[in-house]
């Protein structure tokens, strides 16, 4: 049995295990785009910062964040 032979009976060994299928993140994303503005409809991430938040409702709305959002919605960070 030459060398040949060798390399084809462990490629067909290891053929069940065959190329890994691609992950990808942007289902899971899609899924965590729970705060939504109740003026444009723009979705945020669930982990959006308050800030952030405040920022979207003053620029784009020229309104309160209260105005914009629920008063639960955005991770409070102090």
């Amino acid at each position: 049995m030459g060398n040949g032979a060798k390399a084809q009976q462990k490629r067909d060994r290891a053929g069940d295990k065959g190329p890994k299928e691609a992950k990808s993140q942007l289902k899971s994303n899609v899924s965590a785009q729970s705060v939504k503005c109740k003026t444009c409809f723009q979705t945020f991430q669930s982990t959006t910062a308050r800030k952030l938040l405040t920022e979207h409702a003053s620029n784009k709305h020229s309104k309160n964040f209260e105005d914009c959002f629920n008063a639960e919605d955005g991770v409070v960070k102090k």
